[in-house]
């Protein structure tokens, strides 16, 4: 598949070159507008729509939240766009790029396509972001945020190696669970903590999460090992590569696309380094236990919620009316609402950890509403005196 973007200018071809080839990121030179246009965007998110049009959508809420919230606020909005935008180009070009689709495990480890391309520059361009304002407000957010965007940006830039440049839409499939996470922080912060729609919201970031990041994260994770280790076991040479003459394509944008698969052979000839493999494995190790720890944090949430039954399910069997039946039905639904909701901002919390206000409550459960809490423990005595 060609880049479907715009080719980048002379200009900046020409600027870019010579440090794309010093560094070994050849494919950098056909990407760097792309990268360019992605960072630019997600500053004028950050600095101009967010704060322009924020206040006039949420007039009752954004202009009362401190500078801090606010700029949280403002960190979330490029956030979900980012996520949503990463999201369906990624699942786009999985489905439409028929030469990533037909690669070799060697091709998947040298291989190059314009789509695949796409996809890293604008992530990079977002990391690239993200590493400006975790270093302008490294106060704020500490050094841990700062070291999330300079792994995430370090191994983004492999596929302009090229090297995995099959993998960058695979991986950034990640990030499927983040738009529910950020719509999570701002239904808190538009006092709508506890309402069904947060509810909804959760129950879908809680499945995406396990679905994308450890189901679909680790069944990729060992399929991207199987490939490098036939690579390192491989001697390289140009049968890495298919035979694409392009005498199966019915027009000429099918045969560059299957000719640009091998485009960057030359700069890949030497083979995979050791230590170029090693470093993706680790940082691939360190975000796969980050996602099982995290998830590990939530089920502890719900399993503690199950733990201790309220006081009223004990006399489930003794109460015979309909009314009470009626009344404890009712409580078992508000407690499982409760138990999503929490689980929510267990992992709202623990991903989004550098995203966090001046209240330390917020740190333990943003989603667990004092009047929702309240109404619980009404229900629970009502129950019980039944």
């Amino acid at each position: 598949m060609l880049d479907p973007f715009p080719p980048s200018p002379a200009w900046l071809r020409d600027a870019v070159e010579p440090w794309a080839l010093h560094y070994n990121v050849p494919a950098l030179t056909e990407h760097a507008h792309e990268v360019i246009i992605a960072f630019v965007g997600y500053l004028a998110i950050h600095f101009v729509l967010s704060p322009l049009l924020s206040p006039i959508l949420f007039p009752r809420h954004y202009p009362q939240l401190n500078p801090r919230t606010k700029l949280n606020w403002d960190v979330h909005v490029v956030s979900l766009v980012q996520s949503t935008f990463i999201n369906a180009l990624a699942l786009w070009v999985m489905f439409v790029d028929d030469e990533r689709n037909s690669m070799t495990a060697g091709e998947r480890v040298y291989g190059y396509t314009g789509g695949c391309g796409l996809v890293s520059a604008f992530a990079a361009g977002y990391f690239v972001y993200d590493l400006i304002v975790s270093t302008v407000y490294i106060k704020l957010f500490g050094v841990g945020m700062l070291f999330h965007a300079l792994s995430a940006l370090w191994v983004f830039s492999f596929g302009f190696r090229p090297f995995v440049n099959y993998y960058s839409p695979v991986f950034i499939l990640y990030e499927l669970s983040s738009p529910f996470l950020n719509i999570h922080w701002f239904l808190d912060k538009v006092n709508m903590t506890g309402s069904k729609f947060q509810w909804y919201n959760g129950m879908l970031l809680l499945s995406s999460f396990f679905c994308c990041r450890l189901l679909w994260g680790t069944y990729q994770s060992l399929a991207v090992y199987q490939d490098m280790w036939y690579a390192l076991k491989q001697t390289w040479d140009a049968s890495v590569f298919q035979i694409r003459d392009g005498s199966l394509c019915v027009n000429e944008a099918c045969a560059r696309a299957g000719i640009q698969v091998s485009k960057y052979a030359p700069h890949t000839a030497a083979g995979v380094p050791t230590w170029l493999v090693l470093t993706y494995v680790i940082s691939n190790l360190v975000l796969n236990f980050l996602n099982y720890f995290w998830f590990s944090k939530m089920v502890e949430t719900v399993l503690k919620r199950f733990r201790t039954p309220p006081a009223a399910a004990d006399k489930t069997a003794e109460a015979k009316s309909a009314a009470t039946e009626e009344k404890i039905n009712h409580l078992r639904e508000d407690i499982a609402q409760k138990v999503v909701l929490e689980a929510a901002a267990k992992l709202e919390q623990e991903e989004g950890g550098p995203f966090l206000d001046d209240l330390t409550d917020e740190k333990v459960a943003s989603a667990v509403d004092s009047r929702l809490t309240e109404e619980l423990r009404r229900r629970k005595a009502t129950v019980a005196s039944s």
